[in-house]
């Protein structure tokens, strides 16, 4: 996870990076919030006006008919989202947005992308939205009541840390849309994927590469800031908080043992 620091210079300080869950006995407030996330993940910060939206799916997850995961599954099968990201966009462009609408994160080789474009010319487009809901991944980090949000800018169990760069190239910070991109049209990774590198990352104000830790930098102290489930499993229940301050040397065995644990990390900063 980067500092506060390098992501409002990379741009992505406003992303929803923590989880927004829907718990029972959920006032109207937190139902309300609840609904605005799904629309602004699954429709990647494009505007939707309200003649467009799915008032018989908000009405059935208010009445406790539909859970979080159902609703978000009816907005990624919608007309409004078939408009949006199917109709006029690539195959490859289509899949690159599933998996950032859809799991929070980039693709991570060619692999996936071609795995995905068999599945829909073999199955079909709700086969293929459906596979994401269905898959285990989906079902450890959202489960069945939390929005999906971006979790390839954090530490995570399993992430490969090329998906950084990938998010990357997927999101430029909240104020623009999968839309307004000026090559909206056409897959962002497909070259990255082909030739298995990964673009440097660059600030978008600055344009220089997001730095690592240098050498004058080893004697200070740094303080890692740990969310952890209560049961290890499931995302659906209240995290706690914890904090670590530990020496340059002892940072990354620090973070090896945290993931292996199944902790999120929430950032890094100087102690």
């Amino acid at each position: 996870m980067t500092s506060k620091t390098s992501a409002r210079l990379l741009g992505f300080e406003s992303a929803q990076l923590a989880p927004i869950e829907l718990r029972p006995h959920a006032s109207e407030d937190d139902i309300q919030g609840v609904i605005w996330a799904a629309y602004r993940q699954v429709f990647g910060n494009d505007h939707v006006m309200n003649a467009e939206r799915l008032t018989s799916s908000e009405s059935l997850l208010k009445q406790g008919s539909l859970r979080v995961c159902d609703f978000v599954r009816a907005l990624a099968l919608s007309e409004l989202y078939k408009e949006k990201f199917f109709y006029s966009t690539s195959h490859v462009r289509f899949i690159e947005l599933n998996f950032k609408h859809l799991l929070g994160r980039a693709p991570y080789d060619e692999a996936e992308i071609s795995e995905h474009v068999n599945l829909y010319i073999q199955q079909g487009y709700e086969a293929e939205i459906g596979s994401y809901f269905d898959s285990l991944e989906y079902q450890e980090n959202f489960g069945e009541h939390v929005v999906p949000y971006y979790r390839g800018f954090a530490t995570q169990r399993n992430q490969k840390t090329v998906g950084f760069g990938r998010m990357f190239q997927l999101y430029r910070g909240a104020a623009s849309s999968d839309r307004a991109h000026v090559n909206h049209r056409k897959g962002l990774l497909t070259t990255e994927l082909a030739r298995n590198t990964a673009s440097p990352v660059r600030a978008s104000t600055m344009g220089k590469e997001l730095q690592g830790i240098t050498g004058g930098q080893r004697e200070q102290l740094y303080r890692i800031r740990v969310s952890q489930s209560a049961n290890g499993r499931s995302p659906q229940v209240r995290r706690g908080m914890q904090e670590y301050v530990v020496t340059y040397e002892q940072l990354t065995p620090t973070l090896q043992r945290l993931n292996r644990r199944g902790s999120r990390i929430v950032n890094i900063t100087s102690a």
